[in-house]
């Protein structure tokens, strides 16, 4: 038994179809890219990571946290190199006592 109600002609509705219209099954539109201008910055470590953001736009909304995720380690891991190499020397102070 069914708990769809019957239609006029004897048929059943299809639950969530509306007047005329009969839904086999929900079908999510295909992923599509969202058209975002990527910038290269010049940084090889920063430019790989916005290229890697180009992999979600063809992910179903529930695989994009795993990009998102790997390019997130891959920036703090660039900003950690900015920490660790050495910058310039720093110019001579004039109030350094010169022998």
């Amino acid at each position: 038994m069914s708990d769809a109600a019957p239609q006029a002609g004897g048929q059943e509705a299809e639950a969530g179809a509306g007047p005329g219209e009969a839904h086999d099954e929900y079908a999510p539109a295909a992923p599509a890219p969202l058209g975002v201008p990527r910038t290269p910055t010049g940084d090889d470590g920063v430019d790989a990571g916005l290229r890697r953001l180009a992999d979600a736009d063809h992910l179903a909304t529930d695989g994009h946290v795993e990009v998102y995720e790997d390019v997130h380690r891959g920036l703090r891991d660039a900003l950690t190199a900015l920490d660790a190499r050495p910058g310039p020397p720093a110019p001579p102070s004039p109030y350094e006592h010169r022998s």
